[in-house]
């Protein structure tokens, strides 16, 4: 535990969910660069185009498995991650989504805060763009659903 605030939830990723999702993005980046090489003569712009976006994806596998080795713990005044980065203070949420057409994570939900914040991304796990964050991907949907219903407790709460 981080930080003296006590944990009152927690989100882990799923180490099925985490390295099939590892394994799948790395796939992906491996096909992506053997096209590139595939292709060489015919297209130099097709190529150097495959390389470059299997090598974002290689380095994007490289965040995703240093993002789901971390967890998410919520206590009563802030959402973080398992380093003790602060998501989001509680008392700064202003709405929490969890419909399906919401733009959020798959099995998370969407803040939406009062003051925007800088952006940060950790892939498979949380994001936050100014005024959202969204929580999910290789984590389990209960866990992510019971979170998300702690916060709009404390929301109606402060009402």
């Amino acid at each position: 535990m981080t930080g003296t605030a006590e944990v009152i939830a927690e989100i882990r990723p799923r180490p099925a969910r985490r390295w099939v999702g590892i394994a799948v993005q790395g796939a992906l980046g491996a096909i992506l660069i053997a096209l590139g090489v595939a292709v060489g003569g015919a297209s130099l712009l097709a190529s150097v185009a495959l390389f470059l976006l299997g090598g974002v994806m290689l380095w994007g596998t490289i965040g995703l498995y240093q993002a789901t080795a971390l967890y998410l713990e919520l206590t009563e005044t802030d959402l973080r991650d398992s380093s003790g980065r602060v998501l989001t203070r509680v008392a700064d949420v202003r709405s929490v989504d969890r419909g399906a057409l919401a733009f959020k994570p798959s099995n998370g939900f969407l803040l939406t805060t009062e003051h925007p914040a800088p952006f940060v991304w950790a892939p498979g796990l949380w994001w936050r763009v100014g005024r959202f964050v969204g929580v999910g991907g290789v984590t389990p949907a209960g866990e992510g659903k019971v979170v998300a219903e702690l916060i709009s407790a404390a929301i109606a709460a402060r009402r």
